[in-house]
């Protein structure tokens, strides 16, 4: 059939479809013919023959069919959906669902505000913290071996420095060596532990994470304890010469390359092995998303950064599931807002509005360490920890938990991503 035919029988098409036969009229030869159909020689635009008509033609005589079609409703939304618009019904429900998805953010944010200067500021870990039980930090890890990456300062070097004061034999993983080895020598002097070793690795570098992997795992020893630390917020779109976005590399593909990389060290240390991820109270204002690199036209780094902290708590519970016969405990944490030198270049309000109530590093970092110390047995596998507590991952009417069966589908894109064989 051709298209001018194809076009001239739509409204007699679109009845029919709708089970309403259309209104008979008399043709030029007398013949009743429904309305909207085309005499075999003629356009209903003119009397030029059919084969004649080109695509101006085609254009002119759809506008004439648009305006001729009756507005009643059954033929409107059919007629609407055929022309290209939506129907007004269609257009209403778009409205209602972007209006309350605006709500249900604006929600988020608030809950989120509320809920931290409450409880994620020093007033709140000293208020927490009349419930710690001493004796759960007086437990050793003399023998044991910890990788800490992003050691050499804030929330990293509290972490390295605490482990180091438990007996721990620690290896720090940062990107600057002139920075680690400062960091390194500071532990060794305040703990008296030799057992801390540099290890230099920008982890931007899928490739480099990679190597480092390679090498770290030739030394065949068994990995106890796995703190993923190392975390960046960007706030201009950067992309890595890798091709990734940076935030994303660093936070996302970076930790799930390691961990997934140094599970055989994990295994050997069994059932005693822990990793522990440092995300964030922020993945509380954002649902999981598999826009892992953020293609969206105008970048907000504080927007990524909290999706990236998500799937780095969804990944936990990931990683609990899959490898839960494997002897190995997964476990995020969220360490509270912190005086830390990434959040005063990252987050200069933030800082400013609370100075003076931001918890120190050590603070920050007390739930990573007693993660590392406690048995297997007190701790939830795949849970998220705040001030030594299993906390919510969700806030309440935020419409986050959902979002969570994603999870399967983002590690395929992330292995992918980082070139990663296919998971079994």
């Amino acid at each position: 059939m051709s298209p001018i035919k194809l076009v001239s029988q739509l409204p007699t098409k679109i009845r029919t479809l709708r089970g309403q036969p259309g209104p008979a009229q008399p043709s030029s030869a007398g013949t009743p013919q429904r309305r909207g159909a085309v005499p075999e020689t003629e356009s209903r635009g003119g009397h030029l023959p059919r084969r004649r008509i080109g695509q101006r033609g085609a254009s002119v005589l759809r506008k004439k069919e648009r305006t001729a079609w009756p507005q009643g409703e059954a033929t409107s939304r059919l007629g609407t959906r055929a022309r290209g618009r939506r129907p007004r019904w269609r257009r209403d429900l778009v409205r209602k669902r972007r209006k309350n998805m605006f709500i249900q953010k604006a929600w988020r944010t608030a809950a989120f505000g509320l809920y931290g200067f409450t409880q994620f500021t020093k007033s709140g870990f000293v208020e927490h913290a009349k419930k710690f039980r001493e004796e759960d930090m007086q437990i050793r890890l003399d023998g044991k071996n910890c990788l800490v990456t992003g050691a050499n300062s804030g929330l990293g070097y509290a972490t390295a420095q605490g482990l180091a004061s438990h007996g721990a034999t620690v290896y720090m993983l940062c990107r600057n060596k002139e920075r680690g080895e400062t960091a390194l020598n500071e532990i060794r002097s305040k703990t008296g532990n030799m057992n801390v070793h540099l290890e230099i690795c920008d982890l931007s570098s899928i490739n480099e994470v990679k190597s480092f992997a390679t090498k770290f795992s030739s030394l065949e020893k068994p990995l106890h304890v796995l703190v993923n630390n190392a975390g960046l917020l960007e706030h201009k779109r950067t992309t890595t010469p890798e091709g990734l976005e940076l935030n994303f590399a660093v936070n996302v593909a970076a930790t799930y390359t390691l961990t997934e990389l140094v599970m055989p060290l994990l295994e050997k240390a069994a059932p005693d092995a822990r990793v522990i991820t440092v995300a964030s109270g922020g993945m509380y204002t954002e649902p999981l998303n598999t826009n892992l690199q953020y293609s969206e036209s105008e970048f907000d780094g504080t927007k990524q950064y909290a999706r990236n902290k998500r799937v780095q708590v969804a990944l936990t519970e990931w990683w609990a599931e899959k490898y839960s016969n494997k002897g190995v405990g997964f476990y995020s944490m969220h360490p509270g807002w912190a005086d830390t030198p990434g959040v005063s270049k990252s987050l200069p309000g933030l800082s400013e509005k609370l100075s003076g109530n931001l918890r120190s590093n050590e603070e920050g970092a007390d739930t990573v360490v007693w993660l590392a110390l406690q048995p297997k047995e007190k701790l939830v596998p795949g849970a998220f920890y705040f001030d030594r507590a299993e906390a919510q991952k969700h806030l309440k009417f935020a419409g986050t938990a959902s979002s969570h069966e994603q999870i399967g589908s983002i590690v395929d894109s992330i292995r992918s991503i980082c070139s990663l064989p296919a998971n079994p």
